[in-house]
């Protein structure tokens, strides 16, 4: 159950995307002078060293931030990512990487709040210790609780204003049921809620399943919707021609899945992803898919 750990993984093609989304979304809610409630469901440690043993062991963020570190002409929900990377690192290599608490965090007004919901005890010690630095006082909560169930006590908000992300690690098959139980319950709470969920695109019947779920579930309560997903290569399972051992390609797509979505998401992702499809490909099947609907 304790098996996975973010730090792997930080800054690969997924956290492109999400990440990439994510500020846009906040830059456009914060916009408003009502408080917005922002809320995450697998926080994970928050901040991660790309020059640490677990990035390093991986070398994900090598087919991601890093492809972007030196990129001209980037488009401006792109240009604003890598900014937002930036803004985290005194050198100009990448040697630390931002999760989604510190993005929110970096972009929330004084009003906002934040609340932070992590189940892996080391790392949610590690983001406890890491938001502490901040001094954000009450502004940020760290919850070492189940995000599926403890979102519940936050919604609705009392400003009436909330954005949530939900980005679980799906290696238990379970998480893809609990998402959904989690939109639809969160929905019944509070219907005007913007509600991000990030989706792994493997060959599994939940994965293909999650994304037409949450559409039919955004047209049941009449709200609008986005689906953006981003592909980098193939997803089939080679065999290696010396030693005939499976190779596995590691995460070949990812989606995220916004309903409510900020009405400018859009227009920004129909030039953002083709840029990102273009820069982080690793082989001929990169692309992109964008659709919405509802409303």
């Amino acid at each position: 159950m304790f098996s996975y750990r973010h730090a792997f993984h930080a800054g690969n093609h997924a956290d492109v995307l999400k990440h990439t989304i994510l500020i846009a979304s906040l830059q456009y809610m914060t916009q408003k002078e009502a408080a917005l409630v922002a809320l995450d469901t697998h926080a994970g440690a928050g901040l991660y060293r790309l020059d640490g043993d677990y990035a390093t062991t991986s070398a994900e963020a090598d087919e991601g931030i890093r492809r972007l570190e030196g990129a001209k002409d980037l488009c401006p929900m792109l240009q604003d990512y890598v900014d937002m990377v930036k803004a985290f690192n005194t050198s100009n290599t990448y040697k630390v990487y931002p999760g989604s608490p510190f993005i929110a965090q970096r972009l929330l007004g004084d009003r906002d709040k934040l609340k932070l919901f992590e189940l892996h005890p080391t790392d949610c010690r590690s983001l406890s210790g890491n938001i502490a630095q901040l001094k954000a006082g009450r502004q940020v909560q760290v919850l070492l609780e189940d995000g599926f169930e403890g979102v519940k006590k936050f919604l609705p908000p009392p400003s009436r204003r909330a954005f949530l992300l939900c980005d679980p690690s799906y290696e238990m098959k379970t998480d893809y049921g609990r998402v959904l139980d989690m939109v639809a319950d969160s929905m019944q709470r509070f219907p005007t809620g913007t509600y991000a969920v990030w989706y792994p695109i493997i060959p599994r019947q939940e994965a293909h399943d999650l994304p037409r779920r949450l559409k039919t579930l955004a047209n049941k309560f009449g709200k609008s919707w986005l689906n953006a997903e981003l592909t980098v290569k193939n997803s089939k399972i080679t065999t290696a021609m010396r030693q005939g051992e499976e190779k596995r390609p590691g995460l070949p797509a990812s989606g995220m899945f916004l309903i409510n979505p900020p009405f400018t998401l859009k227009d920004q992702l129909k030039t953002a992803l083709p840029q990102m499809a273009e820069l982080l490909q690793q082989d001929s099947n990169a692309g992109y898919v964008l659709e919405s609907g509802g409303k």
